[in-house]
């Protein structure tokens, strides 16, 4: 019974010093240079002070840690939008090759039917030439067309599927972006009204 014991104490020494070294490792990953906003705010907490006031609990935070998440909320926001003007542009260029490529099957399309339309005309550039010979001139044509029409539509699906990915990633984009500046500034400004609180009661208190 005295060796289980020993293990069992053992296994919880082990198990205690495993949990702080985690929380150690934690505390050491959080920081304002890198990391997400939300760790950055994380950070940010964790390094303020806090006092209880009237059954109200307050925190204190350094300017130059708020300055500088501050700028990070900027940064990121500033990327975001970046890259929203970015698919915005692809989107654009999308629907300018989608354009292109209907004009392109339009004018395709008005070829074949030209074609199908002198099929049964033995006459090529003016020149009378055998059945044989214009039969194999006209489906060559038309095979070719057929071909390219083909790609065009290819090309115009896929172009299509690009863009409704590119306007379905925008859309989440936007929507992230927007809750994430109204996260931001709810946390801002809730950080900026504590700040001016502790300002007031430290003028008033002298």
């Amino acid at each position: 019974m005295k060796g289980f014991s020993k293990i069992y104490i053992l296994l919880a020494f082990l198990t205690c010093n495993l949990h702080f070294a985690q929380q150690d490792t934690q505390q050491e990953e959080l920081s304002l240079d890198g990391g997400t906003i939300e760790s950055q705010f994380q950070y940010l907490y964790k390094k303020s002070g806090n006092y209880t006031a009237e059954g109200k609990r307050y925190e204190v935070v350094r300017i130059i840690n708020l300055d500088k998440l501050k700028k990070n909320v900027l940064d990121s926001l500033n990327a975001a939008n970046k890259k929203a003007t970015d698919l915005k542009n692809t989107i654009s260029g999308q629907e300018a090759s989608i354009s292109s490529l209907n004009s392109k099957l339009k004018e395709t399309t008005d070829n074949l039917t030209a074609v199908t339309e002198e099929k049964d005309s033995m006459s090529l550039l003016g020149a009378q030439v055998s059945k044989g010979t214009y039969n194999f001139i006209l489906w060559t044509v038309i095979i070719g067309l057929l071909l390219l029409f083909l790609m065009f539509v290819f090309k115009f699906r896929r172009s299509n599927i690009l863009t409704q990915q590119a306007k379905s990633n925008l859309a989440e984009l936007e929507t992230e972006y927007e809750d994430h500046r109204r996260k931001a500034l709810e946390r801002e400004q809730k950080i900026s009204r504590q700040l001016q609180d502790e300002i007031n009661k430290y003028k008033k208190s002298n």
